[in-house]
């Protein structure tokens, strides 16, 4: 029986085990490495990729908001090698789980929402209301600031998925018709590989800027809250 185009995106199974954890995990087992005296190729690409991180996106944010970098750190990694490693052919894409990204997401927002709670109280409350508002439009402002406010981590969930579905969905689109044209219309079956090229170039970049975004995202939430 020949897989449908959403097939790709269920949970696989082994002996009606959810194989789900072992697939998120993949990203640790490549990243993980035991102390050495004499770093790899992998520990040195990974190095300049950390600092290069560290210096351009956490060198705003306050004493306070740097200890994420840690975090950040790790789930900029994260994201972006399962965002990498979904690309590959028969393999699952936990990234395009929604469930999956909420749970990165709300955390994340509401960690950000309660720091600023605690440090900065009134600012953070300040900001359910904007700098020169009429006096009868207050209670509407507020109510608009906070339904902005909560919908971020769903902004957050909802557009990593988006990206990441609609690029593999495109994909399996586009390689089916290759195939099935090979056969019959081999100029026809060419153009469409080459656009199938293009595509997985494409989706390589918007892996990439897709975790980018993600934690760029978080750390502006950050930066608004320490």
């Amino acid at each position: 029986m020949n897989m449908t185009m959403f097939e790709q995106f269920t949970s696989p199974e082994l002996i009606l085990i959810p194989t789900t954890p072992l697939s998120i995990m993949i990203p640790f087992f490549l990243i993980y490495h035991k102390p050495k005296l004499i770093g790899n190729r992998m520990m040195t690409v990974t190095t300049l990729f950390l600092k290069m991180f560290m210096s351009n996106m956490t060198s705003q944010l306050t004493p306070e908001g740097q200890k994420w970098s840690r975090m950040l750190a790790s789930l900029i990694l994260m994201i972006l090698l399962s965002n990498l490693l979904s690309l590959l052919p028969y393999t699952f894409t936990s990234t395009s789980q929604l469930s999956m990204n909420m749970a990165l997401a709300l955390p994340l927002w509401l960690a950000t929402v309660i720091t600023g709670l605690k440090n900065k109280l009134s600012m953070t409350l300040a900001h359910l209301l904007p700098e020169g508002s009429p006096t009868p439009l207050i209670p509407f402002m507020i109510l608009i600031e906070t339904v902005s406010l909560l919908m971020r981590p769903i902004a957050l969930g909802v557009r990593l998925t988006a990206n990441i579905t609609a690029g593999h969905l495109l994909m399996t689109m586009v390689s089916s018709t290759t195939i099935n044209l090979i056969n019959t219309y081999i100029s026809i079956s060419s153009l469409t590989f080459i656009l199938l090229s293009l595509l997985t170039l494409l989706e390589l970049a918007v892996a990439c800027i897709q975790a980018y975004v993600f934690v760029l995202l978080i750390i502006l939430y950050l930066q608004e809250n320490t």
